[in-house]
């Protein structure tokens, strides 16, 4: 099956990322977010981001103005229809994208195809609540997504060997490795990840270290671009606690229970980098 057109829901900082490879990669992109403006900001930081590229001399003005001209923001997700790919990059809340998904299995054409970006949700689930549950897959990409290289499949019980195949091509197409998962709570990169990023936030909690300490410990002993209270900073905490939720609530052990901090933290509104602080400060 050849992928044409995509359409991407969610507008934050994975859909704008999943949303300017696919038009790299010269696809037709509706950007969709139904918060108002949303979209076309997205579209903005892209354009600012390649017109980076051109003065660095690693992409042409024209080139530039090709890309742009790829991807179109919209605010209703009635802008998906006729779209052969819709990838959703929303919340990572189970109910939200169960919603969102029957929409589009609504609004898509029969041969379209059906994935999300979810780090931690079932995906089987999730197809099942669609008409097309062979046509749903998991699609995980990692944050920043123009710069991280993988993307982690993961074929829900019912996904079809067409569908897979076309996910993966599409993939590649996009400049991504990839790697295959089994459909069980948070995947591989996340199974493993947020584990340690949690068991961080119980040796702050437990005063083992400050948030610096730790972050430098990690950093200078096991050679980490980033401590990962920072990469949880980065990822968001609101995120790396339902994401561990999702591991505590689908392996049912206690090692996946997540850090009092954490949670204490969130709910603070102490974010991360998109509310300004967390376990560091970003103001």
């Amino acid at each position: 099956m050849e992928i044409a057109r995509i359409a991407v829901v969610g507008a934050g900082q994975m859909g704008a990322g999943i949303a300017q490879v696919a038009a790299q990669a010269g696809l037709q992109v509706s950007l969709i977010d139904s918060a108002p403006g949303a979209a076309h900001k997205a579209r903005e930081k892209i354009g600012a981001q390649l017109a980076k590229q051109v003065e660095k001399g690693k992409l042409t003005a024209e080139l530039r103005e090709q890309i742009l001209a790829r991807l179109q923001p919209a605010e209703s997700v009635d802008a998906a229809a006729g779209a052969d790919f819709a990838v959703e990059a929303v919340v990572e809340n189970e109910s939200v994208k169960r919603e969102l998904f029957l929409k589009l299995d609504a609004l898509l054409p029969a041969h379209a195809i059906l994935a999300t970006n979810t780090s931690s949700i079932p995906v089987t689930r999730l197809a099942a609540a669609t008409r097309r549950p062979a046509q749903v897959m998991g699609m995980h990409f990692m944050n920043p997504v123009p710069v991280m290289k993988l993307v982690e499949l993961i074929r829900g019980a019912q996904t079809s060997d067409a569908t897979y195949e076309a996910v993966k091509q599409l993939s590649e197409k996009m400049g991504k490795t990839t790697v295959v998962s089994r459909d069980f709570p948070g995947f591989i990169v996340n199974r493993i990840l947020i584990p340690m990023l949690n068991e961080a936030c119980f040796a702050l909690h437990e005063g083992l270290g400050s948030a610096r300490d730790i972050d430098e410990a990690m950093k200078l002993g096991c050679n980490m671009p980033m401590g990962p209270l920072e990469l949880a900073d980065f990822i968001g905490l609101d995120t790396v606690l339902a994401i561990a939720n999702v591991l505590h609530q689908g392996l049912g052990d206690d090692k996946y229970r997540a850090s009092p901090l954490l949670r204490q933290y969130v709910d603070a509104g102490w974010l991360g980098r998109k509310s300004g602080r967390g376990f560091h400060s970003y103001n």
